[in-house]
């Protein structure tokens, strides 16, 4: 009797062994081009697609060097998870030590920064090269808990011969990425890994939800940082005239005055004191304060000089977005679906309404609501630059798209939708 891949998934619940035997079937019939005796899971067919356009060797893989201990502890003290290590330990080693489990956390470029938990477990991890320092992106060692959940931005467990290289087949992996809860922006991916005999279907549930603590926690530290910039900026504001407001770092806004409240306003990638043109307000002078920045607007708001507007499509987890005007140039970095979004509209220069988007990003032009709150956010930093009813780019603007050498490399993370697949370029 055939096996679906649900079957598979729950054969592996009780049946250790034989699910193995067939996944290894499956694996290799996938890399021969033979029928398979079940089809791999969607997210896995998808991750084999795109690690033999990069180039593994599925017999052997490989390695790239190990980062010096200087870099693991340079790139720890820069990195927003060693905030969130505790709720990561409490959550999840106490029962990974006893399932024979290790916790591996990685930053956004998968090199692994920490890894706890089964002596015995993290000794089998270091004879696949799962090191601290080691580089676990998807394109570098195939198809894992690290480097495919980074690619695809959500939660994926990998039994077996699930993963690509035939040395990690006696391994089960179930990671889930981390997010910083300012911008969306992918910061890491938690891992629990193990023995192949240690594999169990609520492991994936498990690590995904302690990875959303992790973010909470991020959000509650986020919550107070502008609570202490508000205290920071009531006397100054109170003694401003005209149109201001105080933002943190990133442009979260702590207290305003003499205009509508915003929840945050784009800054440029590098800001730096002096006149400025954003979008939202037009001409500003910034002012350093501490942990943020006094914003100014001219008297009068201004739509600014024309723009020339890069979307650069082209990274395999960058995207970004950037504006060049009379006032200078400043860059954001994109979320996987605001830069969909963002693509679909350079290409339909005349624009899309909300149904267009809906069908286009998620096959269902019903889901207007979630599209509407995606591109609130979106004009949240592109403000005069972009148009509604229908969305469009303002035909002042120029705009340019940078997209990947592969077309298959465009949007990985998306289920092959029409608009965004075989959208006009």
């Amino acid at each position: 009797m055939a096996l679906s891949p649900m079957d598979v998934s729950h054969l592996a619940a009780v049946d250790t062994v034989r699910a193995a035997r067939v996944l290894d079937e499956v694996r290799n019939a996938a890399l021969s081009g033979r029928p398979a005796p079940v089809p791999p899971r969607p997210v896995i067919g998808q991750s084999w697609e795109r690690v033999l356009r990069s180039g593994v060797d599925p017999d052997h893989g490989s390695r790239s060097g190990l980062l010096s201990m200087d870099e693991v502890r340079r790139r720890r003290e820069a990195s927003p998870l060693r905030h969130v290590l505790p709720v990561l330990r409490e959550g999840l080693l106490s029962v990974a030590d006893i399932a024979r489990h290790i916790m591996v956390v990685a930053d956004d470029e998968g090199r692994v920064l920490w890894r706890e938990g089964s002596a015995p477990v993290l000794r089998k991890a270091d004879g696949l090269g799962f090191e601290i320092g080691a580089d676990w992106r998807e394109d570098v060692v195939g198809t894992n808990g690290v480097g495919t959940p980074a690619v695809t931005g959500r939660p994926v467990q990998v039994f077996a011969s699930e993963h690509f290289v035939r040395s990690h087949a006696t391994w089960t992996c179930a990671g889930a990425p981390i997010t910083d809860p300012r911008d969306g922006r992918l910061i890491g991916v938690v891992d629990v890994s193990g023995p192949l005999e240690s594999m169990h279907p609520a492991t994936l549930a498990w690590v995904d939800s302690v990875a959303k603590l992790a973010e909470a926690r991020l959000r509650e530290m986020h919550v107070r940082s502008l609570e202490r910039l508000r205290a920071v900026a009531a006397p100054v504001l109170s003694r401003t005239e005209g149109r201001a407001l105080v933002v943190d770092r990133h442009g979260w806004t702590a207290a305003v005055t003499g205009m509508p409240y915003t929840e945050r306003l784009a800054l440029p990638k590098s800001v730096s004191a002096g006149r400025r043109w954003l979008p939202a307000l037009g001409r500003c002078t910034l002012e350093p304060l501490a942990g943020g920045w006094l914003v100014r607007a001219a008297d009068e708001p201004s739509a600014g000089p024309a723009a020339r507007i890069v979307l650069d499509l082209g990274g395999p987890r960058r995207r970004s977005v950037r504006v060049s005007d009379g006032a200078g140039s400043w860059t954001r970095e994109l979320s996987p679906r605001h830069a969909e979004l963002l693509y679909l509209l350079a290409v339909h220069r005349s624009g899309r309404s909300a149904a267009d988007l809906a069908r286009d990003v998620f096959g269902d032009p019903a889901r207007t609501v979630t599209v509407r709150a995606e591109m609130s956010r979106v004009r949240r930093y592109l403000g005069a630059l972009l148009e509604h009813r229908p969305y469009r780019f303002t035909e002042s603007a120029e705009v340019e798209v940078v997209l990947p050498d592969d077309p298959g490399d465009l949007f990985p993370r998306t289920a092959a939708s029409p608009g965004l697949v075989h959208g006009s370029r």
